[in-house]
């Protein structure tokens, strides 16, 4: 029978109730079927691809312990002006390099400055002087300066808020298994040192940029576009799993569509105060990644008294133990909806391993104070690029963020590259005291205080950001959310 109101009666049944539990059921197994598709496509060639820009610094920290130094005479500071030349370029080119993939899309892009930077990689392994190799180094900044904010762009396009944590360690624990495996194929190529007349580090460059170059091919039907271009992508999603997936982050933060390119659109958004915040987080994180990755053989070598290959060789497994934390600081993250405790306990954990690689007298327990740091750096990426991508909505507004602390990054491993001093071995003492010191600048970030304002967002926004907001950031994000409101509706 028909209710007075036109519903059928049963609708307030007890079955009706059943019906619906089921009906979410079955939602709870499509998005799970939907996420396992995207992450199995897009998460895993995000992370080659990330993999591949950060094996330049796998060869030529490895290539660093080499006959390089004679070879092209990377006497005094040449060698971190060789490093930092290519973030400096990054940095000018991430803006409009991300802009690119909003654009033209990830498919080409990805496609185009992967195989560029591959070519370019098998050019250095025929440079014949420093000179050469820092104009080649100009050349790859330029065509890399798209990768990290790009893919950190697209993938946050495709997740929820809750999800984002977890996919970005997915994306970073490949990275370092990928990076510590090319530090181990240096090793053996190394040993190729004077075969075909040439030496052990121009078959580091050789080998790696090929690779790179047939990636880069294949990448045009391996990565994925944004949702609602979808149907652009080989092979991917069907009719349903599309419209899902677009309902899914459009329900989430409502912000799938992105309005017409405008430079006066994209540039306002430099005028949002937390934009500088989450940058200068970024900027400590890579002066410490970029001091451990780039000179870690030097240290194990110059510091710890290992011989050329052992260096190269023991420089890899504490990035494969870097996975373990990632992963799982990432999961708790994600399932709790917190951010903020997950950087401190990681900080505290960096600020450890570091006073055990600087103070320690014992070689073991130095070299254990570096699994502890890089597990603690590794970890914190993760969460550092969920914790901005959270907070933020609006498509130009994400490719404006995901440019801002990437170029942050990169000035962070300029600062990074010149903190590591050959005369300070073996304690390397003035590394060891700017990475522990940011720690402390790192954790007041998210302190507990300002909660007497929490009244002032919305539920939702709560449950992010309860335990993880900014102390410093917090006054300046409330007054930032009612511009995000704009921003859902044309920005």
């Amino acid at each position: 029978m028909a209710s007075s109101d036109g519903k059928d009666s049963h609708d307030d049944s007890p079955g009706s109730d059943s019906l619906s539990l089921e009906r979410i059921d079955s939602d709870h197994k499509a998005d799970k079927k939907l996420r396992n598709k995207i992450d199995w496509r897009l998460c895993t060639i995000a992370g080659v691809l990330c993999s591949l820009n950060l094996l330049d610094g796998s060869v030529i920290s490895s290539a660093s312990v080499t006959s390089i130094f004679e070879d092209l005479d990377l006497s005094g500071n040449r060698y971190s002006v060789a490093i930092f030349i290519l973030t400096v370029t990054g940095v000018c080119f991430q803006l409009p390099a991300t802009i690119l993939v909003r654009i033209i899309g990830p498919r080409k892009f990805f496609t185009f400055i992967t195989f560029s930077f591959g070519l370019l990689t098998m050019c250095t392994a025929f440079v014949t002087s420093w000179k050469e190799m820092i104009a080649l180094r100009v050349l790859l900044g330029i065509t890399t300066a798209g990768i990290y904010p790009g893919i950190a762009l697209l993938v946050s396009t495709w997740y929820t808020r809750q999800e984002q944590q977890l996919r970005f360690a997915f994306i970073q624990t490949a990275e370092v298994l990928v990076l510590a495996t090319g530090g181990i194929v240096n090793y053996g190529l190394n040993h190729l040192d004077g075969a075909k007349g040439l030496r052990g580090w121009q078959w580091m460059f050789l080998v790696q940029g090929a690779i790179t170059c047939f990636i880069g091919i294949i990448t045009y039907w391996w990565i994925v576009d944004f949702p609602e271009n979808s149907h652009n992508s080989f092979a991917f999603l069907n009719d349903d799993e599309r419209a899902r997936a677009v309902a899914r982050i459009q329900h989430d933060r409502g912000d799938v569509e992105a309005s017409p390119f405008k430079w006066s659109v994209v540039l306002r958004h430099f005028g949002d105060p937390k934009l500088y915040g989450y940058a200068s987080m970024f900027f400590l994180q890579n002066l410490v990644t970029t001091a451990l990755a780039y000179f870690l053989p030097i240290i194990l070598q110059s510091g710890m008294g290992f011989s050329t290959n052992k260096a190269i060789l023991l420089s890899q497994p504490p990035y494969y133990y870097a996975a373990i934390p990632a992963l799982l600081s990432s999961r708790i993250g994600d399932k709790f909806r917190i951010r903020g405790p997950v950087i401190t306990f990681n900080s505290l954990c960096l600020i450890a391993g570091f006073g055990m690689l600087g103070f320690a007298p014992q070689v073991a327990v130095r070299y254990i104070g570096v699994f502890l740091a890089t597990g603690a750096y590794v970890s914190n990426w993760a969460a550092l690029n969920s914790y901005q991508a959270n907070n933020i909505t609006g498509q130009w507004k994400r490719v404006v963020t995901a440019a801002t602390v990437t170029a942050f990054n990169g000035l962070g491993g300029v600062a990074g590259s010149f903190i590591v001093r050959p005369a300070e071995a073996p304690r390397y003492i003035t590394a060891v005291w700017v990475s522990i010191g940011y720690m402390p600048r790192s954790i007041s970030f998210f302190s507990r205080k300002g909660r007497g304002q929490v009244n002032a967002l919305t539920k939702e926004q709560i449950s992010y950001f309860n335990d993880s907001v900014c102390d410093c950031l917090f006054a300046i994000l409330l007054v930032s959310e009612q511009a995000a409101e704009e921003e859902r509706e044309g920005y």
